[in-house]
C-alpha cells in the first residue's frame, strides 16, 4: 500500500451526493439550485414501466419539462441525436438522467449535443471539452456503474460494432441522488450483474496505473461493501439498508476508478459487449478473476488487499497466495448469486474470440493495466480461458 516521495496525483469529485431513503422528494430544490427552470427526464421503458420515472416527475412539478423514455441498453449515436433534438424541442436547460450507466451515459452525450452541437463522435476521446455542458441530476436505479459520478460516458457506434468512450471532467453529472427505493425492484440477475460491475471498478481502480491514496481507500471499502451487501440485495430485493449500501458502494467504486482508471477487465469486456451485445457487468463479471490471475505477479500486493477487503482471513499467506484467494472470492461470488461464469453461456461465439481479442487492444483502459498487455495472443488466451 506504501507510496514514495515522487508520488504526485490530482483527485477529482466534483459530483454533489445526495443519499437517503426517497431523499428524491427534493428535487425540484436542486434544480433551481442549478439555476434551472425546465428538467427533461431521460430514461427507458422498463423504469418508466415500473413507475419509478413517475416518481420522479412528480417530485419535479412544475419544472418538470417532458420525458424521452426511449434509452436501451448500449444506446448508441443515433438516439443520442435523437434526444438531444427531443430536449431542444422541449426547452430543457437541464437533464435528470433515471437509470443505470446506459441511460446516464446517453444524458452525458445529450448535455454535450445541447451546449456544443455538431456531431457527438467529434467529442470521443479524453478532455475534448473546454467548458460545462448542460447541467445533470443522476438518479441511478442500478447500483453498479457508477456512472452518476464518473467524467466517462460509453456510446455505442452501431454502425462499425465499436463502444465510443467520452472521457472529459466537463459531463460529470453537477448531482448524484442516491435514493435506495429506486433500486428496490431490480431483478435478482440485474442486481447481481451490475453489483459485480461495480465490484470490477473497485478492483482495477486499486490495481490501476495511475493509482493513489484516495482512490484506494474508496476502492477498498467499496470492496468490503459489496462483499457483505451485495448477496443480500440478490436475495432480499426490498433490504433497503443492503440496497443502500450497494449503491454507496458503487457510487465510491466509480470515484475510484474515475480518478485512478481501470484495466484489461474492461478493455476485454467493451470488446464483447461492442461485437456480441454481452451486457457491461456481465461481462466485467465473468472476465474479473482470470484477469486477476493473469496480473498478479504484476501487483501481488493489491491483490492482498482486495483478499481482505473480501473478508478473507490473510494471515498465514503471502501477498501472492492472498492474491489468487481474492481472485478465487469473486468466483465464489459470482457462483454463489447465479451469475454465468462463463462467455460462451453470454453468448460470446468461439470463432468470435480472436476478433474480440484485436479489438481489446485498441481499448484506451488497456493502458492503465498494470502488466503491459502488448500482443493479442495474450488477450485471446485470457478469452479462451473464460470461454
Amino acid at each position: 500500500m506504501a507510496y514514495d516521495r515522487g508520488l504526485s496525483f490530482i483527485h477529482n469529485n466534483p459530483t454533489r451526493i445526495i443519499y437517503g431513503e426517497n431523499s428524491i422528494k427534493d428535487i425540484g430544490l436542486e434544480v433551481e439550485n442549478l439555476g434551472a427552470t425546465r428538467a427533461l427526464v431521460v430514461t427507458d421503458k422498463g423504469v418508466t414501466e415500473s413507475g419509478l420515472a413517475e416518481k420522479v416527475i412528480k417530485a419535479l412539478g412544475k419544472r418538470f419539462a417532458g420525458a424521452f423514455s426511449s434509452c436501451i441498453q448500449d444506446s448508441g449515436l443515433e438516439l443520442v441525436n435523437e434526444a438531444a433534438a427531443y430536449a431542444r424541442e422541449q426547452g430543457a436547460d437541464l437533464l435528470v438522467s433515471v437509470g443505470g450507466g446506459s441511460v446516464i451515459d446517453t444524458a452525458k452525450g445529450m448535455a454535450i449535443l445541447l451546449k456544443e452541437g455538431g456531431a457527438l463522435q467529434d467529442y470521443c476521446g479524453f478532455q475534448m471539452l473546454t467548458r460545462p455542458q448542460t447541467p445533470h441530476i443522476a438518479i441511478p436505479t442500478t447500483a453498479g456503474t457508477g456512472s452518476e459520478a464518473t467524467y466517462v460516458a460509453v456510446i455505442k457506434d452501431w454502425n462499425n460494432n465499436t463502444k465510443m468512450l467520452f472521457c472529459d471532467n466537463n459531463i460529470i453529472p453537477d448531482i448524484a441522488i442516491l435514493d435506495p427505493v429506486m433500486t428496490a425492484g431490480l431483478p435478482p440477475q440485474l442486481t447481481a450483474t451490475t453489483g459485480m460491475d461495480a465490484l470490477t471498478h473497485a478492483v482495477e481502480a486499486l490495481q490501476a496505473l495511475e493509482r493513489q491514496p484516495i482512490a484506494d481507500g474508496m476502492a477498498l471499502h467499496a470492496i468490503r461493501l459489496i462483499f457483505q451487501f451485495l448477496p443480500r440485495c440478490v436475495e432480499s430485493g426490498g433490504d433497503l439498508l443492503a440496497r443502500g449500501q450497494q449503491q454507496i458502494a458503487a457510487t465510491m467504486a466509480g470515484v475510484a476508478f474515475g480518478n485512478a482508471q481501470v484495466g484489461l477487465v474492461h478493455a476485454m469486456a467493451h470488446s464483447v459487449g461492442a461485437l456480441y451485445n454481452v451486457p457491461h457487468g456481465l461481462a466485467n463479471s465473468i472476465l474479473l478473476p482470470h484477469v486477476m490471475l493473469f496480473n498478479l505477479d504484476e501487483c501481488p500486493d493489491r491483490y492482498a488487499l482486495v483478499a481482505q477487503a473480501a473478508g478473507l482471513d490473510i494471515r498465514d499467506l503471502n501477498d501472492m497466495e492472498a492474491g489468487e484467494a481474492a481472485a478465487g472470492a469473486v468466483w465464489d461470488l459470482t457462483g454463489k448469486m447465479g451469475v454465468p461464469q462463463k462467455l460462451r453461456e453470454a453468448g460470446v461465439p468461439e470463432h468470435g474470440l480472436e476478433e474480440a481479442a484485436n479489438l481489446s487492444l485498441s481499448d484506451g483502459a488497456i493502458v492503465y493495466n498494470p502488466k503491459a498487455v502488448l500482443d493479442a495472443e495474450e488477450v485471446l488466451k485470457l478469452f479462451r480461458q473464460a470461454w
